[in-house]
C-alpha cells in the first residue's frame, strides 16, 4: 500500500487479536531512523526473536539479501526455541514494489523449504 495507506494500522490490528497465532513480523523502512517499527505493538505475542527491522533501503531491491537473512534467522529461531511460526507479515515501506518481495521467498532453498 501506499504511504499512509494504513500498513501499520492493519498489521497492529491483526497482532493484537486473540487467534493463538505465532506471527513473525519484518518491518522495512525506507530511511535510515525507523518510525513505524515504534509503532508496530504486536501484542502479548510479540518477543524480540519474532521483529526484525530493515533499515536504509527499499525491500524490493537495495535490501533484497537482508530480507532472505532476516528469513532464516527468524526460521533459526522458531528452531532453537521450539516454537514454530504459523506466518510471517512484511510490512513494506510504501515504495516497494510487491513482485520482487514475493520472488525472495524462491531465491534461496533454504528459504523456500522452511516457507510455504
Amino acid at each position: 500500500g501506499f504511504l499512509g495507506s494504513g500498513k501499520t494500522t492493519l498489521l497492529n490490528h491483526i497482532l493484537e487479536a486473540s487467534h493463538g497465532k505465532r506471527i513473525a513480523v519484518i518491518e522495512n523502512e525506507f530511511g535510515e531512523v525507523g518510525i513505524d517499527d515504534a509503532l508496530v505493538k504486536g501484542g502479548a505475542m510479540a518477543d524480540e526473536e519474532n521483529i526484525v527491522e530493515m533499515n536504509n533501503g527499499c525491500i524490493c531491491c537495495t535490501v533484497r539479501g537482508d530480507l532472505i537473512a532476516g528469513l532464516k534467522k527468524l526460521i533459526k529461531n522458531s528452531k532453537k526455541s521450539g516454537k514454530t511460526l504459523d506466518g510471517v507479515m512484511i510490512e513494506t515501506t510504501g515504495l516497494a514494489d510487491p513482485a520482487p518481495v514475493a520472488q525472495t521467498f524462491f531465491a534461496d532453498d533454504y528459504v523456500q523449504q522452511h516457507f510455504r
